[in-house]
């Protein structure tokens, strides 16, 4: 029989309106989104209900408005789906270490405040920009952020798919890089409207401030293995965790690396938990799951049938 696997969505998942039916209908979700909110120093429940959408782009208001979201959902649930995996897309990490205890729920929206902030300093130190390639190999991409490099910083940033690889760094070199892309003969090489360059060496400035907030949080073993960012594989190790979270800040996300592992543990059922359907997508082509579950309206929670592990 197939395991299954629980995914954390990241950043770009948020939209507007997104967990009101969720805050609505639970006093203890209530309490998660007053928590951050203290934590924030303004209302994240208005901005994710009310918006406006341009606000709630803001690294700073995003990363914990999408976090929330996941913890919501699993507050309503009650307990968590049987799962034998845990993984999320660089912030998603840190829902899956909170579904696995290795973190609690509220320290998980504490870390995640802290890193949002710290991640938007760096983006107004060192302004810089992102770009979406589809098409080419990661060695074809590689090549191309080195030569490209000329002009400025440029690195591989995510690795979503086989096909499609993020790239992150200074304005002119991403913009460079996404040229040479198209001459190599991408299907596609377009800009991003992001707030900065994440998962590159110019958010270097966030890492020694969220080390020192992760080394004052207690981390747990994991009850399940949850999968890292950074290594496409499995972590258990609480100091393991705390120092692949703040390499995480500066490192590709291999996400295309983590669900390859999964599919080769076994994984053929995967449950989205939190906004949007962004993580299911790309897994429905490189996994090719027998069964897919988005858990991230009420009605979605009201419909859903625990399976097991």
């Amino acid at each position: 029989m197939g395991k299954t696997a629980l995914f954390f969505p990241g950043q770009a998942s948020q939209y507007v309106g997104m967990a009101r039916d969720l805050y609505e209908h639970s006093a203890e979700v209530r309490r998660l989104y007053e928590l951050a909110s203290n934590e924030m120093a303004l209302d994240i429940a208005r901005l994710s209900f009310d918006g406006p959408a341009e606000e709630l782009k803001r690294t700073s208001v995003t990363q914990p408005a999408i976090l929330l979201h996941s913890l919501a959902v699993l507050r309503v649930l009650g307990d968590a789906p049987a799962f034998a995996f845990a993984a999320g897309h660089s912030l998603g990490e840190y829902g899956a270490l909170a579904v696995t205890g290795a973190l609690s729920f509220e320290d998980a929206i504490r870390a995640v405040v802290r890193r949002a902030a710290l991640m938007e300093a760096a983006c107004q130190t060192n302004p810089g920009t992102m770009a979406a390639t589809m098409g080419l190999s990661p060695e074809q991409i590689d090549r191309i952020c080195r030569e490209a490099s000329s002009e400025g910083v440029v690195v591989p940033a995510n690795f979503n798919s086989a096909g499609q690889i993020v790239i992150s760094g200074d304005r002119q070199a991403v913009a460079r890089a996404a040229e040479l892309a198209k001459q190599a003969g991408a299907k596609r090489a377009i800009m991003l409207e992001v707030g900065g360059a994440f998962h590159s060496p110019l958010m270097a400035s966030a890492r020694d401030g969220l080390k020192a907030f992760l080394d004052r949080l207690t981390v747990n073993p994991p009850r399940h293995p949850v999968v890292a960012n950074v290594t496409a594989g499995p972590v258990n190790e609480p100091e393991e965790i705390r120092r692949l979270l703040v390499e995480q800040i500066t490192s590709p996300v291999r996400w295309a690396e983590t669900m390859a592992w999964l599919k080769g543990q076994g994984v053929t059922r995967l449950i989205e938990i939190g906004p949007g359907k962004v993580l299911t997508g790309l897994a429905r082509r490189e996994m090719m799951p027998e069964e897919v579950i988005n858990l991230d309206k009420l009605d979605d929670i009201r419909q859903f049938v625990p399976i097991t592990a």
